[in-house]
């Protein structure tokens, strides 16, 4: 989800509710304690340059059970940095803190809730790692045929 569509769907709301991939909600008594831009520029193991370039919003929550950010409040915090800083209209990416350690999500929305979606890694030069565009398909019945210890058979 892009900045601009977030202040769309904010604009629809009365309440805001965060919704994590396990389908339980961020308190909600939580905080945006940051929205920025973060710009990460890297070498993938290819060695091919790139730049990724996200809108950070940051989710926090503490025992302040009283607060309650309203979705008017949220778009002018978004509307201030955008004045401020003159942020481009970028996928939104979101902090929160899990147990151990900071979680990053996507973000989409059902209609109701903002929906923290998972991100995975992924190997951005699979041609220069000798890696298949798509995982080989083995038909089960074809399971007992093929030898799982060859470097040829595709598994691996």
């Amino acid at each position: 989800m892009k900045l601009s569509e977030i202040k769309h769907h904010l604009h629809q709301l009365e309440t805001i509710a965060f919704q994590l991939p396990n389908g339980s909600l961020v308190p909600s008594h939580f905080h945006v304690t940051e929205v920025g831009q973060v710009t990460k520029n890297f070498i993938d193991c290819g060695g091919k340059v790139r730049r990724e370039e996200v809108m950070n919003f940051q989710l926090w929550e503490e025992h302040d059970y009283n607060h309650r950010l309203h979705p008017e409040k949220l778009i002018h915090i978004i509307e201030l940095s955008e004045k401020i800083f003159n942020f481009p209209d970028l996928e939104i990416e979101v902090e929160y803190q899990g147990k151990e350690t900071i979680g990053k999500y996507g973000l989409d929305f059902n209609g109701t809730n903002f929906l923290l979606t998972p991100k995975v890694t992924a190997c951005l030069a699979r041609e220069s790692c000798g890696l298949p565009k798509e995982k080989p398909r083995i038909r089960i019945s074809d399971l007992g045929k093929v030898n799982a210890c060859d470097p040829n058979s595709g598994c691996c």
